[in-house]
């Protein structure tokens, strides 16, 4: 029997299993196909066939339809921001080298010291490619904007706040009251309050705490307020997978002589990290798109150079399209995390057979 008189023959009895084996299901999924059909007629003539492919803003209003010029006039400004146009070379480098590291680490077997190096050593380039110097044009930060800004905020949060939420983790189930209550303040006090004060506090109020003379720029200012507020959502996530760690992974380190350090490094954080894969990267992409929160401190990210887009003159009342455009870059993005976190959950859960 071949493939299709397979599927032709398998797929109306899937079909009455599952979705039409009671009366109250055949409803739920005849009104389901009606409305996913009525949507997607809608979304292909409206996006495709309907769409305007070419011209000005004047034709888009006059045809109707998806405006695919304002994306095409726009898109440039969109991921980059005000970055000088003839240095567009070196954000899009510095990105696809940033990817290209990520994408050989993600190997489980590549975890360890070296993946904490090559991260640094990327990260280097990066700002090197972006910033200037050592050969390259200088660009100022208040030029960085877009995609890259966003991408170097999320990665370097989460870079970050992940081994500082382990140590307040495990300062919180110390023994020791004096670290166990300074982590309990500072996890607390940085859950109760939104991150958009905390930027705001960041950009306005950390400055008059500093000595006369030294000053950090807005992006470094930003950049810690992200990681400090990070950290405290991924410290409750590490310290649920410590609790959930039997009394007797600790009682067999005891019977090796393993030391404190030794157990925590070498037993017990490697399984709490494993047992959190899920909630771990949850909050690794809510502080993805928590970057656009930095428009507060006058950041152009990647939402922030969208709306500015939409402010041009020539160009109002295509709100819908770059919100469709962002929209989709951030679901790439959130998405990706996403499935690289199932298949960590399916690699660990298959060696621990």
């Amino acid at each position: 029997m071949t493939l299709v008189n397979k599927f032709i023959y398998k797929f109306p009895v899937w079909l009455k299993k599952n979705l039409f084996n009671t009366p109250t299901n055949s409803i739920i999924s005849i009104f389901a196909f009606a409305l996913v059909w009525k949507l997607s007629v809608f979304i292909l003539n409206y996006m495709v066939i309907g769409a305007v492919w070419s011209g000005s803003a004047k034709t888009c209003r006059e045809l109707g339809g998806f405006c695919y010029p304002f994306l095409f006039e726009k898109a440039r400004f969109i991921i980059f921001g005000f970055y000088p146009s003839e240095e567009l070379w070196r954000p899009s480098l510095a990105m696809v080298q940033l990817f290209a590291t990520l994408f050989y680490i993600k190997e489980p077997s590549r975890f360890g010291l070296k993946t904490f190096i090559y991260l640094t050593v990327s990260f280097l380039i990066f700002f090197w490619l972006i910033g200037g110097g050592l050969g390259l044009s200088a660009v100022t930060n208040d030029k960085w904007g877009g995609l890259p800004l966003t991408v170097m905020l999320a990665f370097i949060g989460i870079l970050f706040s992940y081994p500082f939420g382990i140590l307040l983790a495990l300062a919180r189930r110390s023994d020791l009251k004096i670290l166990k209550t300074l982590s309990v303040c500072y996890i607390e006090l940085i859950r109760g309050v939104p991150l958009i004060s905390v930027l705001f506090m960041s950009s306005v109020m950390f400055p008059l705490f500093l000595p006369d003379g030294v000053n950090f720029d807005k992006l470094l200012r930003a950049q810690i307020a992200i990681i400090m507020f990070v950290s405290a959502y991924m410290a409750e996530v590490i310290r649920g997978g410590l609790a959930s760690i039997e009394k007797g992974q600790y009682e067999a380190a005891q019977s090796l002589g393993l030391s404190y350090s030794q157990t925590m490094i070498y037993i017990i954080i490697p399984q709490a990290i494993r047992i959190v894969i899920p909630p771990t990267v949850n909050t690794a992409i809510g502080m993805f798109k928590d970057t656009s929160l930095v428009l507060i401190i006058a950041l152009f990210d990647l939402l922030n150079t969208t709306k500015t887009a939409m402010r041009d003159a020539n160009w109002l009342g295509f709100s819908l399209e770059g919100y469709v455009f962002v929209g989709l870059i951030y679901y790439i993005f959130c998405s990706l995390m996403s499935k690289y976190s199932k298949r960590l959950e399916t690699e660990f859960l298959v060696k621990e057979r």
